[in-house]
C-alpha cells in the first residue's frame, strides 16, 4: 500500500486519538480542578471562565451525548465517512465528559461506520490488485 492511499485511511482515526488527547485534556486539566473552579466564582473572572461554563453545561444537560447520538443516527443514513468520524469524535468527547452510555454507543457505531465506509472504498477503487476496475470476468490463463 503506498502513503498515498494509507493516509486516508489513517488520518481520521489519529484525530480521533487527538480529540480523546484533548477531551481527557478538558477534563482532568479544564473542568475539574478546584483552583480553576474558584477562580471562576470571583467577580473579576478570566475570559476562558465562559468556555469552562459552556463545557459544563453540555455535560451536566448531557448535550454533548445527545449530539453525539443525533450524528450517529446521521452517520447511519448517510454514507459519508466524515460523518461517522464525527460520530466517533464526539463519543470520544462524550464518554470522556461524563456521558457514558451515549458517549459509548456513539463511538462504537461512529468507528463501525466509518470502518466499513472506508472498507467499501478500498474495494471499489479502480486498479484493485484482486478485482478489474471494469468490471469484467477475467478467465485465468
Amino acid at each position: 500500500m503506498t502513503t498515498r492511499r494509507l493516509v486516508p485511511l489513517v488520518l481520521p482515526w489519529l484525530l480521533i486519538i487527538a480529540i480523546g488527547v484533548l477531551s481527557a485534556w478538558l477534563r482532568y486539566g479544564f473542568i475539574e480542578p478546584p483552583a480553576l473552579a474558584h477562580r471562576c466564582d470571583d467577580g473579576n473572572a478570566p475570559l476562558w471562565c465562559g468556555a469552562r461554563q459552556f463545557i459544563v453545561i453540555g455535560f451536566n444537560t448531557y448535550g454533548f451525548g445527545i449530539a453525539a447520538l443525533i450524528v450517529t443516527v446521521l452517520s447511519l443514513l448517510l454514507k459519508k465517512p466524515w460523518i461517522a468520524w464525527l460520530a466517533a469524535a464526539l463519543g470520544v468527547l462524550a464518554l470522556t465528559l461524563y456521558c457514558y452510555y451515549a458517549g459509548a454507543v456513539a463511538l462504537l457505531v461512529g468507528c463501525l461506520r466509518l470502518l466499513r465506509l472506508q472498507a467499501n472504498a478500498a474495494m471499489t477503487t479502480p486498479g484493485h490488485p484482486h478485482g478489474h476496475g471494469d468490471g469484467k470476468v477475467q478467465t485465468q490463463p
